[in-house]
């Protein structure tokens, strides 16, 4: 039986709703529902669809809500996971914009905000492990990512052309 319109778009509005930080955050919660509580996909399947969902235009949260969502209920799928995903964003925002003027001066206020910064780092960089892990990433390959990070932040290095370079080395690396 067909996964229901509804319940995609309530999984991905209970994971946008949940999530701070942004769609890097987002993974697991991500795959937590969608690989190991439902499993819509596996688990190869997910890093696959993180790889495409990163490189493809767009908000990643987005990108994959609409991946997932089209996998399993193709353009009505697509349409309510990613409505799911992005309406809690659109929902707080709005609410914020409405009234933090009028709290904004407030300490207590400003130090939620404070306190929130390392909670959000801490989100990011567990899926960061987690498909390092995946991707079968050991110590004579975890160079790559940290060559790539060190041209981009340190040297100012386009990350288009680390991309274009990653990817023709990968090819030609995987040809043999």
């Amino acid at each position: 039986m067909p996964t229901s319109l509804f319940k995609l778009f309530v999984t991905f509005f209970r994971i946008g709703l949940f999530t701070f930080g942004g769609g890097y955050a987002m993974i697991p919660l991500i795959e937590s529902d969608v690989v190991q509580r439902n499993r819509w996909v596996g688990r190869e399947d997910f890093v696959d669809l993180l790889a495409v969902a990163q490189s493809a235009p767009g908000v990643f949260a987005v990108n994959i809500a609409v991946f997932i969502g089209y996998k399993l209920r193709g353009k009505a799928g697509a349409l309510a996971a990613s409505l799911g995903c992005v309406l809690p964003s659109v929902v707080i925002i709005l609410l914020i914009a409405l009234f933090f003027r009028q709290f904004r001066h407030i300490e207590l206020v400003n130090n939620i905000f404070m306190g929130l910064r390392p909670v959000v780092v801490a989100l990011i960089a567990v899926p960061v492990f987690s498909v390092a892990k995946s991707a079968k990433l050991g110590w004579s390959t975890v160079w790559i990512p940290v060559l790539s990070a060190l041209l981009i932040v340190a040297l100012g290095v386009s990350p288009i052309y680390v991309i274009m370079v990653s990817a023709l080395a990968g090819f030609v690396w995987g040809r043999d």
